[in-house]
């Protein structure tokens, strides 16, 4: 535990340094970490190839396989992602409240580094370089967690963003990685040290992490997305939008797990669906009445409605009204991202308004749902929580706030009274 304390009062001043550092040098940071990283390209995918067929031979499962695999393009697509971070605003020192309280007396509201980021993520090596990058333009330190799948890909890409580092103004020490699974616990302990905890995994994971640590935690878990196919829809926009949802990275927390369709419709438009799905090698599941219209399917449980199978899988549910659409998704969703097909704007707008979800999306495929395409430049996670950063978290989520004043000689006590002065209360932007 003493070494791991060590760690995190490293990271802890080095990101005390950060945090006062320029756009401009935090900028040169982001970019020296991108170089590093296309030199260090050999280095890195030999390491996946490592890490994946070590994975194999435990029998790792398919959806984590196709996370842990990291080929030259998605390596080019994260280090593509680094320079974008590199081009966004810097989220640190905005002033968004300057006002007057009374002559002389001023106060503002300025964004700032929430400071220490403890994130313990599943087996996505190109994570480690999204978050980074995201923590250093924000101002934060960081302490990563990779899952055991992806250690040596992950230690190559730290040596290499380190290496980056070493020749600017942030200090190495404001990156770390941790190996071992016994080190979550110990950084769960660290609340001294560690300001947000960010868990990316099951469900089941997120809840250890939050049942066993003071460090506020930011949760993601579980991806039970849904489109609905409402009785108004294009069955073209419907079958295209169903088939890129469920089939484009089945793996991925945003790919759709239940279909909803309307009854009215479903004899038309659902067995040209289940025909382009299941020649994808996409297992159906359906209700009672979706297997009469596809009779060569399993029928449902209770439990699939609110499986995230992150497979080729997809159940089917029909449905009388938008109301019962919403009503189901509200009842097994896990507020990620929810999806309706339809050509009702009225029926639209009130699915985008009683759907409770991080994205609720109109004629358009949940695969959206992800802080690149959102233009965040990079995401640390997704978060389904109800309070906000909420959905993909970008550099807003990873700043707070603090209240500065200043006055002449200003005493609270000149504010009350007999002959109490005024608040001038005058704003200044």
């Amino acid at each position: 535990m003493e070494n791991l304390i060590a760690v995190a009062q490293k990271t802890r001043r080095a990101a005390l340094k950060l945090a006062v550092l320029s756009t401009e040098a935090k900028n040169q940071a982001i970019e020296a970490i991108a170089q590093a990283l296309e030199s260090a390209k050999d280095e890195i995918l030999q390491a996946n190839i490592a890490d994946c067929e070590n994975s194999l031979a435990e029998g790792i499962a398919e959806p984590l396989y196709k996370r842990l695999k990291l080929d030259e393009h998605k390596l080019r697509d994260a280090i593509a992602g680094v320079r974008d971070v590199g081009k966004l605003a810097d989220p640190v020192g905005n002033v968004q409240i300057h006002r007057e309280i009374d002559t002389g007396l001023i106060l503002k509201r300025v964004t700032c580094p929430l400071g220490v980021l403890g994130i313990i993520f599943e087996a996505r090596p190109e994570a480690a370089i999204q978050i980074v990058s995201l923590a250093i333009k924000s101002g934060n330190g960081v302490i990563l967690k990779a899952g055991k799948e992806a250690v040596r890909s992950c230690e190559a890409i730290v040596k290499a963003i380190k290496q980056g580092l070493s020749q600017t103004a942030v200090n190495p020490d404001a990156v770390q990685l941790l190996t071992t699974r016994e080190e979550i616990l110990q950084l769960l302990k660290l609340d001294k040290y560690v300001d947000l905890i960010i868990p990316r995994g099951s469900n089941s994971f997120v809840r250890f992490v939050q049942d066993n640590t003071r460090i506020p935690v930011l949760g993601h878990a579980d991806g039970v997305c849904h489109l609905y196919i409402d009785k108004a829809a294009d069955l073209e926009k419907a079958l295209a939008i169903t088939i890129d949802a469920k089939t484009n990275y089945p793996a991925a927390c945003n790919a759709i797990e239940t279909l909803l369709v309307h009854a009215n419709i479903a004899p038309k438009v659902l067995p040209q669906i289940g025909e382009a799905l299941q020649q994808l090698k996409v297992e159906l599941r359906g209700d009672e009445r979706t297997c009469q219209i596809l009779p060569n399917i399993k029928e449902a449980t209770e439990q699939d409605w609110e499986t995230e199978y992150t497979a080729l899988i997809l159940s089917i549910k029909l449905v009388d009204s938008l109301e019962e659409a919403i009503a189901h998704i509200n009842e097994y969703g896990s507020k990620h991202t929810d999806g309706i097909v339809s050509e009702d704007e009225e029926a639209a707008e009130t699915f985008l308004a009683l759907v409770n979800a991080a994205g609720v999306y109109h004629n358009c495929s949940t695969r959206f749902a992800d802080g690149f395409r959102y233009g965040f430049g990079a995401e640390v996670g997704i978060s389904t929580q109800q309070m906000p950063p909420r959905g993909p978290v970008g550099l807003e989520g990873l700043v707070t706030y603090k209240y500065q004043m200043s006055g002449n000689g200003h005493i609270a006590a000149t504010y009350t009274g007999a002959n109490a002065k005024s608040f001038t209360h005058r704003d200044l932007l």
